[in-house]
């Protein structure tokens, strides 16, 4: 028998949107790619450590709501719970999966490879330079664009910069063609403290340019997530010639990608996940009427992404899927591992506040309704 609930919620499900439907544009002048979740398997009788039971027509149903934005697709990277809640085997099929559909959509996938297979407490540096090259072969055969994702097992077992020159260097001599190189901060994994052989910021970024200026041609761009604008600005400025900085900063994205007189990132971002309208609307609005314009859409959204990604940082997966369930892209808030409940309630209430004062959700209907439901759960009555 259907409750009164279930068919008010099956009825608001069914119902197509009424606004931020997706518009045709042009090739823009900034390339962008949002860094997307996983719909779980709610249904899957799996313990909170795994395997990973993930919902494949949900997830892709998703990644094409992305393309149909005109925004690209960032597959399998920290947005997708790599490393919490996402094993290896997962995120293989996801990449497989995920590029796929790109070619059937017209779509573009750049996909994470990493390290995460290793599961022997110490592993040494050529068992992760061999996983490296597992995952680098995967994602080039399955053509996605690879993004060289920073590596827990290399953090723990490099002794100093020279390690990190001289694995990068390998991988990157044998790319088949440029990839992204990634340089995520410990506010968004503590593993990866000290990344590129020092805790020095400073000695880190050396580091990193030195890994591009010594192999420019194999290298499209790299992505900063450091939630720092002005360090990121002022290593943009120092790229050899073509090589893009795609930003990271969930923090001050409309500035670095509106740019300044010495240049501006592209992007690749996991606030973007819940952002695609408003991102696309303004992306439209930049190329048509300069940055000005762009930055009057997404300055806006600044609030609701700081708010998504405070401390700690590295949850802001759950508010990410609360706004896809919110939003209609899935029909749960349920997450592998369990990590729906990793942010309080207050914290899902407030992304919602947020999110509704900017029109984020094509039924906002659906999505008082679902969170009304939310807050009962959790013995809110009123």
């Amino acid at each position: 028998m259907t409750t009164k609930d279930e068919a008010a919620e099956n009825k608001r499900t069914q119902a197509t949107p009424k606004q931020n439907s997706p518009k045709p544009t042009p090739k823009p002048t900034r390339t962008i790619l949002a860094a997307a979740h996983i719909v779980a398997n709610p249904h899957a009788d799996v313990p909170p450590e795994g395997p990973a039971a993930v919902d494949w027509d949900a997830t892709l149903a998703f990644r094409h709501h992305l393309w149909a934005h005109g925004l690209g697709v960032a597959e399998a990277m920290d947005t997708a719970q790599r490393g919490m809640g996402l094993d290896w085997p997962a995120a293989a099929e996801l990449i497989r999966r995920s590029a796929a559909e790109a070619k059937a959509a017209g779509g573009r996938v750049a996909c994470g490879a990493g390290t995460d297979q290793l599961t022997t407490p110490a592993p040494t540096l050529a068992d992760v330079r061999d996983a490296y090259e597992e995952q680098l072969a995967l994602v080039e055969g399955e053509g996605a664009q690879p993004v060289l994702m920073a590596s827990r097992a290399l953090a723990a077992t490099a002794t100093g910069p020279d390690d990190y020159l001289a694995l990068y260097g390998g991988l990157l001599r044998q790319a088949a063609a440029p990839v992204i190189l990634h340089w995520l901060g410990p506010l968004f994994d503590p593993a990866l403290e000290g990344y590129w052989g020092t805790r020095d910021l400073d000695a880190a970024t050396e580091t990193f340019l030195q890994v591009v200026a010594a192999h420019p041609e194999k290298v499209d761009g790299v992505k900063i997530s450091l939630l720092d604008a002005d360090r990121e600005k002022a290593l943009r400025r120092r790229l050899p010639p073509g090589v893009r900085c795609y930003t990271g900063d969930d923090f001050h994205y409309p500035e670095l990608i509106a740019g300044d007189e010495h240049g501006f990132s592209d992007a690749l971002l996991g606030v973007f996940d819940p952002l695609a309208p408003l991102v696309a609307e303004a992306v439209r609005a930049l190329d048509a009427e300069g940055p000005a314009a762009f930055r009057a859409v997404l300055d806006p959204t600044v609030a609701l992404a700081r708010h998504l990604f405070e401390p700690p940082t590295r949850y802001y997966k759950t508010g990410v899927v609360l706004l896809a369930w919110l939003a209609g892209h899935q029909r749960h808030f349920t997450m592998v591992g369990g990590l729906q409940s990793a942010r309080p309630l207050p914290h899902l209430s407030r992304a919602y506040e947020l999110a509704a004062e900017l029109d984020l959700f094509p039924d906002p209907g659906l999505a008082e309704h679902r969170m009304r439901l939310l807050l009962e759960l959790h013995g809110v009555t009123r």
